[in-house]
């Protein structure tokens, strides 16, 4: 089987969740046999987007985002032929309604854009006409086409959009569980990152934008403060919101957050060994690798009570917290730092083993794909 990949993401250039999946998944893939072609940036197998001016505006996702699904368009039409099986990860509406593919077509949504747009910085008005372009979009998926998301809620959400339930599978995204794992030497490992030793270590990583309501962390975390003394914050990666969170801390007086900036890939499985708890307060999410490499670290998980954060209620390794009333979820999380959270840590990586490896979920993928072709090729 060879497949190609159309992916808006890919590292290591651009890069973040959804390339990182591929990445991985791909890896699997060919350990398997299977030939994978990506077609994406300028540092995949098929380069779209290689020119100065998409160099320039890469940053800008407004921008960046439809011009390449124009260009995988029209790669696609071209080029379908040469592959058993087309496989794009969130693609936008002019890619689905303007390519009608003859061949199998398999779509990842990590999130559903419209909705994704609802907690941005844009304004309503483009996410209400995004969500009538992907409906209009969806209904021309043929048969020869199968939708997997990666949460249950994007499926739901999907549903809502007249996607028929059974062109739908759920399949998780997965962690390298030999990669993302526990350490006994956390102290050794904090030196490394310039965290305290001795304190107690709340873990928050990913871009800083309104979506991830970084302000809400600080206000609550200033809360915490109050009656903790040996918590420290260590918030890691970028974003729009960078500044603004910074500003807030030395509004608030906080001398225990840490901002360690953009953290190397290489370097990430140490940051999760070395922290004690992880916490996140988005308000909408797909299914982030964050979370699931924390909880393959052995994380306890502090998470925001919208459904595709509710792994960790699955799981039983953490807390479900509305961070709607900041004093309450304050003093949730004081009484649940309090405890002996050892269970919740244990439970975290067995069930990243067990259920999220990636090679646990290349496999589900790969009968997808597989099923796929055998329907519209039956012998």
């Amino acid at each position: 089987m060879k497949i190609l990949i159309c992916t808006p993401e890919y590292p290591p250039y651009y890069s973040s969740g959804i390339g990182n999946v591929v990445y991985y998944l791909k890896e699997q893939f060919e350990r398997a046999g299977i030939k994978c072609i990506t077609c994406s940036t300028m540092c995949s197998d098929i380069e779209l987007c290689n020119g100065i001016l998409a160099k320039r505006f890469a940053a800008f996702r407004f921008l960046y985002l439809p011009y390449f699904w124009y260009k995988a368009r029209k790669y696609v039409k071209r080029n379908s032929a040469k592959y058993d099986l087309i496989w794009a990860h969130n693609p936008m509406p002019h890619f689905l309604k303007a390519s009608p593919m003859k061949n199998e077509l398999i779509i990842t949504f990590h999130t559903i854009l419209s909705y994704s747009l609802r907690y941005s910085k844009y304004p309503q008005f483009i996410a209400s006409i995004v969500k009538k372009l992907e409906i209009e979009s969806l209904k021309n998926i043929g048969d020869n086409a199968k939708i997997i998301v990666v949460s249950q809620k994007v499926g739901e959400e999907l549903e809502e959009f007249g996607v028929d339930k059974e062109k739908i599978k759920y399949i998780p995204n997965g962690v390298d569980t030999n990669l993302f794992t526990p350490s006994g030497e956390k102290k050794m490992l904090r030196k490394k990152f310039g965290i305290p030793e001795e304190d107690l270590i709340i873990l928050s990583l990913g871009k800083l934008k309104k979506q991830k309501q970084p302000s809400k962390l600080i206000a609550i975390f200033s809360k915490i403060k109050k009656e903790l003394k040996n918590v420290t914050l260590v918030i890691a990666g970028r974003g729009e919101l960078l500044d603004e969170t910074k500003e807030l801390v030395t509004q608030k007086k906080l001398k225990n957050v840490i901002f360690l900036g953009y953290v190397d890939e290489k370097d990430k499985p140490d940051l999760y060994a070395c922290s004690d708890y992880y916490i996140m307060t988005s308000m909408y999410e797909g299914l982030p690798l964050t979370l699931l490499e924390s909880m393959a670290s052995g994380l306890p998980c502090i998470v925001s009570d919208i459904p595709n954060l509710r792994l960790v209620e699955v799981a039983n390794c953490g807390i479900v917290v509305d961070f709607v009333d900041e004093e309450k979820a304050a003093q949730e999380i004081i009484g649940y730092l309090e405890q002996d959270n050892y269970r919740h840590a244990k439970n975290a990586r067995e069930y990243a083993v067990k259920n999220l490896d990636w090679k646990i979920i290349a496999g589900r993928y790969l009968e997808e794909f597989e099923a796929l072709y055998r329907e519209v090729n039956p012998l």
